[in-house]
């Protein structure tokens, strides 16, 4: 694992527009440059995405930080598309730095399907055994020679003492907004849980965005940016920004999560969520709903505990 600093720098984020990619395809990629570009509606943080006629897509990364994500793509997808259930992104052409543009960037099949939000999944249960089994697989790929945590993930797969500091200064913004007492001893008895220290592969980001459903069934999972080797605890937060408690216990049932490995996951959602309603509370708005879902089902968990 590369040495982990005592705070994770801020980006230097500069998004590329359209014309960007119109000059690197053009240049880089002449048998394509007759092919429509155009933004997707869902632009993520890391990377700016566009459609490349119907059946490719172009990834231009959004910082220095994020662009070291792109050799590691590279690598190992094909390598995992080969040994898990579901659709993961193809990269077709690994474009390089121009004078105007300063990283690395990608060319991938385009992949169909709409994002997933709970109200669009017919059968929430189904859905989560599918994704149990997509990690599942995922996590029994040799790990051998994988990427390790570092910046190139932000530190996906480490240890949670990584965001200790966001996730106290986020309990001291939310004081007397949230049960920050609770929230805190559940922190606390994530950061002690130890991690057995056996490798696997885990994908760093199972979110809704990244989760994509044909006729309401899941079907894809993309944007393997943070994936890496290590402790696959950060792939369990799904369980508490999407399941509810029906579906969760089968997501766990199915991929045989054991209590310590739980509580960490517990600790990935509870950091972000946290993080993500201080920001809200500091820039004077009330809490988003889908963080204080978060909230509300992990507190809910612990206070339910026998």
């Amino acid at each position: 694992m590369d040495e982990m600093p005592e705070v994770l720098p801020l980006p230097d984020r500069k998004p590329a527009d359209g014309a960007v990619a119109r000059r690197l395809i053009d240049a880089q990629f002449p048998q394509w440059s007759g092919l429509e570009i155009r933004s997707v509606d869902a632009q993520g943080w890391d990377n700016r995405t566009f459609r490349l006629g119907d059946e490719l897509l172009v990834r231009l990364p959004t910082a220095e930080e994020y662009a070291l994500a792109v050799e590691k793509e590279h690598r190992w997808l094909p390598v995992l598309a080969r040994a898990v259930p579901l659709e993961i992104p193809e990269p077709v052409g690994r474009g390089v730095p121009d004078e105007n543009f300063a990283h690395d960037w990608s060319v991938y099949r385009w992949i169909g399907g709409e994002p997933v939000d709970r109200g669009g999944v017919d059968d929430l249960v189904t859905f989560a055994v599918e994704l149990a089994d997509f990690l599942a697989a995922l996590q029994q790929v040799d790990p051998t020679d994988g990427p390790a945590p570092g910046l190139h993930n932000w530190f996906r797969g480490g240890p949670l003492s990584t965001y200790d500091g966001w996730a106290r200064n986020s309990l001291k913004t939310l004081e007397g907004v949230i049960r920050t007492e609770l929230a805190e001893e559940i922190w606390d008895r994530a950061l002690r849980t130890p991690w057995d220290g056996r490798l696997v592969w885990f994908h760093g980001d199972i979110a809704a965005g990244n989760l994509l459903t044909k006729g309401g069934a899941l079907s894809a999972v993309i944007d393997f940016g943070t994936c890496g080797v290590g402790d696959p605890a950060c792939d369990l937060a799904i369980a508490w920004t999407m399941l509810d408690r029906e579906s969760r216990a089968a997501f766990r049932d199915r991929l045989a999560v054991d209590d310590a490995t739980w509580l960490r996951g517990q600790g990935w959602a509870l950091w972000k969520a946290l993080v993500v309603c201080a920001g809200s509370v500091r820039d004077g708005h009330g809490l988003p709903a889908d963080a204080s879902y978060v909230l509300d089902q992990i507190l809910a968990a612990h206070e339910n505990q026998p």
